[in-house]
């Protein structure tokens, strides 16, 4: 997955993560289930750019 793409999946899932807290509460189910999955998609966000850093070092003089 592309670094834009995550991006904009993330934002997607929070927005969402959002209006389920306000209608459910923040401690309900589906809410939980969906902070983990915002969880899961910003530790692959996170690998990805650990990913980049380290091909860019790679290629340093």
């Amino acid at each position: 997955m592309c670094k834009d793409t995550i991006l904009a999946t993330i934002e997607e899932q929070r927005n969402k993560l959002i209006t389920i807290g306000l209608i459910y509460g923040l401690s309900s189910p589906i809410a939980v289930q969906e902070s983990q999955e915002l969880d899961r998609l910003l530790n692959c966000y996170d690998q990805l750019r650990k990913t980049n850093e380290r091909e860019l070092e790679l290629e340093k003089p």
